[in-house]
């Protein structure tokens, strides 16, 4: 599994010009999922990424947890990341995982985050999304698991 993980200001996706899901302060995820995640990689995923200490304190240091700036997260399926680029120039998808199981567990993988205590807008699996973002800092992470 491979989560990109931006800090944003306010963060939306659009499908054929319609807001499908818009959040303000807090996390947007691109999710990958690959060949053998299981429900197990999900949960240690959205367990991680609820306590990540990445927004500042009074101080300008990183301390504090989205929950702890009362934020939301905007989750988006992007099975592009998962691409391999190390042979040729055209991207390799066969690490991926394939639908229906990507969309059930990027699915579980949103109900972990609620069950943390998140406020969880998503895209649409498979859809063809316009994404827009204010990243904060910019602050992006790579989660790979």
């Amino acid at each position: 599994m491979r989560v990109v993980i931006q800090r944003v200001n306010k963060a939306q996706v659009a499908i054929d010009g319609e807001v499908v899901g818009k959040i303000a302060k807090g996390f947007l995820l691109l999710v990958g999922l690959k060949e053998g995640d299981d429900l197990d990689v999900v949960k240690k995923a959205a367990d991680k990424i609820s306590k990540m200490r990445i927004f500042e304190d009074g101080d300008g240091k990183t301390n504090l947890s989205l929950k702890d700036v009362n934020g939301e997260i905007l989750s988006v399926s992007q099975f592009t990341l998962l691409a391999n680029t190390k042979k040729g120039n055209r991207p390799s998808f066969v690490e991926a995982m394939r639908p229906p199981k990507s969309k059930e567990l990027w699915e579980d993988f949103n109900s972990e985050l609620e069950n943390h205590g998140f406020h969880v807008e998503t895209g649409h699996f498979g859809a063809d999304m316009q994404v827009s973002l204010e990243n904060d800092g910019p602050f992006t992470i790579v989660l790979d698991l």
